[in-house]
Order: C-alpha cells, then structure tokens, then sequence
C-alpha cells in the first residue's frame, strides 16, 4: 500500500539521513520513478523533505525534524530496540512486521538511545535454538494461530503414539520452545498441551467461546513444565567426576546434580539424579575416564560389561 511505503521512507529517512533514490527504492523494492512521485506527496503533505545533486547527494529531511515516542523509559525503549528476528517470527509470518515496528522504534527514539542500542545490537545476539535442531515441521501452525486469535474452537486429528486421534478443543495459546512449537488448549474441562509437529490435521470452526476466567498462559507453562519435570523417572547415584569434567556434567538435559564436595586430587564426588539406569550408563560412558561410579553396583555392573564389550568388538 502507498501510505505504508510512505510511512517507511520516512522512518527511514529519519533512521538513515540521506538516502539516494536507488537506496531507497532497493529497500522498498519499487522503482526509483515511484520513489520520486513519493517524494512529491510527502512533500505535498507538508513533510520537509528535499533533494540534493550531487555526487553526495540524494534525498532527506529538514534537520531536526523527527517524529517523539513518548512514554517509555530510555531503558525500556532499548529493551525493545535489542529484540531481534528470530526463527519463531518467521514461522508466523511476522517477521516483516516486526522489521517494521523496529524502523518505527528506532525512528522515535532520542539519538542517544539509538546509537547505544545499535552499539548493543551489533555485540549481542540471543538464539534460543539449540545445536541439535529437531527436524519438525509445522504445517498447521497458521490455522492454530488463527484460532487462537480469533478464540474460535478447533477440530484437530494429531498422532498419539502409533494412533490417530480426533478432538474438539478450544486454543488458549501458542508457545515455542527453543524451535519446537506447542498449543495449550482446553479440552472440556481440562488444560491440555499439544506438541504442533503432532498435528496431521486442523480445522478452524465456526464455535467461539470464552477463555477461563484468570488463565494466564506463561504462568500455566510455568506450573506444567515444573510437573512434567517432577513426573520424570529418577535413577539415583554416586559418583567420581574429574574437576575438569564438572561444567560439562552441570549441562547435561537428563541429569540432575543434588550435592558435591571435594575428593581427591582433581576428583569431585557428587550425589546424581539420573533418569533411568540405561540413560546413566550411557552419560558415564559418554565422560570415559571423567567419570567413575561408586554406587549403586548395579550401575557399575552395567558400565564395565558396555565397556568391556565395546573393548571386545575393537579386538
């Protein structure tokens, strides 16, 4: 629409400084005659905007003229101007929305603001993603994110272990986790979770319907994440680690480290929560010599016949 492409060479006129007609119309993607009929109608509206020839020259703005943004604190407006695109944008299609809202934040803020946060910008990156990506897909993402801005009901068939099963449910709301999505949705009474790569089918319907009374999604995903994690299977042990080894194991996803204290020379000994005795055993076989078990048996009895048995398949 023109009124958004004008709304843009102004903000970027303000962001930039002078813009040549080629700049400009490489970043609006139209032609630069359109850029020149663009410039006649902002300066029709009253915009003090003119040109200057020139080997230096091109197009800006009268000095001192700039839209305000008021309300907001320096702070808080370079909260905002530090966010960056992420993977979760794009699998929305908000992506271009949020690069304009950027242009229009950067636009309105003080000078001093804008140059730290590009100074910030330029030096931090924040990728929620992990190094091992899950390869999902999310076919059904914008019908669910339709439904639940829209709070219409949903009929869904998703994949539950080897079965395919069809609900009715009522999308409060979407949450990404790193690069994998869910849905939480209230199925009759209950609040459910849905994983989206699951989804084989998603059917908008015509039903509304009203959100629970105080349902807020964050806190819900809080209180849910802390019982899934509390339902895990625990698989106690107690083991040697090699002072070197300590900061790998304080990452590890499927382990928990109740207490330390020091042992010998180089060595920490650690109380452990594994979740299973074969997810133990292949951690400890993961460190090699970085780790040795003390109890219980039956974890050591486990590891020496994995490890005598990868020593017997190199004989």
């Amino acid at each position: 629409m023109r009124a958004d492409r004008l709304v843009s060479i102004l903000l970027l006129l303000q962001n930039h400084g002078r813009m040549t007609a080629k700049e400009l119309a490489e970043r609006l993607e139209v032609s630069e005659r359109t850029i020149h009929r663009d410039m006649e109608a902002l300066g029709m509206a009253g915009v003090p905007v003119f040109a200057e020839r020139g080997t230096n020259g091109g197009w800006a703005l009268t000095e001192g003229y700039r839209t305000d943004l008021t309300g907001l604190k320096p702070s808080e407006l370079q909260s905002l101007l530090l966010v960056s695109p992420t993977m979760q944008l794009q699998d929305l299609g908000m992506r271009d929305s949020f690069e304009a809202a950027w242009q229009k934040l950067l636009a309105a803020s003080p000078a001093a603001t804008r140059q730290n946060a590009e100074h910030a910008r330029q030096r931090l990156h924040i990728d929620g993603a992990g190094w091992h990506q899950v390869a999902e897909t999310f076919p059904c993402l914008p019908i669910v994110q339709e439904a639940v801005w829209q709070e219409r009901a949903l009929f869904i068939r998703y994949q539950r272990g080897e079965d395919l099963v069809e609900r009715t449910v009522l999308p409060l709301g979407l949450v990404a986790k790193r690069s994998t999505w869910y849905f939480v949705a209230q199925v009759e009474s209950d609040l459910r979770t849905y994983r989206l790569s699951r989804l084989k089918e998603a059917r908008m319907l015509e039903e509304s319907f009203i959100r629970p009374e105080g349902f807020d999604l964050a806190s819900y995903w809080e209180q849910s994440t802390a019982d899934f994690q509390s339902s895990l299977p625990r698989y106690p042990a107690m083991i040697r680690v090699r002072e070197k080894g300590l900061a790998r194991l304080q990452q590890e996803r499927y382990l928990q480290i109740k207490t330390t204290h020091p042992a010998e020379s180089e060595w920490v000994a650690a109380h452990v929560e594994f979740q299973t005795l074969g997810s133990a055993c292949e951690i400890v076989l993961s460190y090699g010599s970085l780790i040795q078990v003390i109890e219980p048996q039956e974890l050591r009895t486990s590891v020496i016949e994995a490890a005598t048995a990868i020593l017997d398949g190199y004989r």
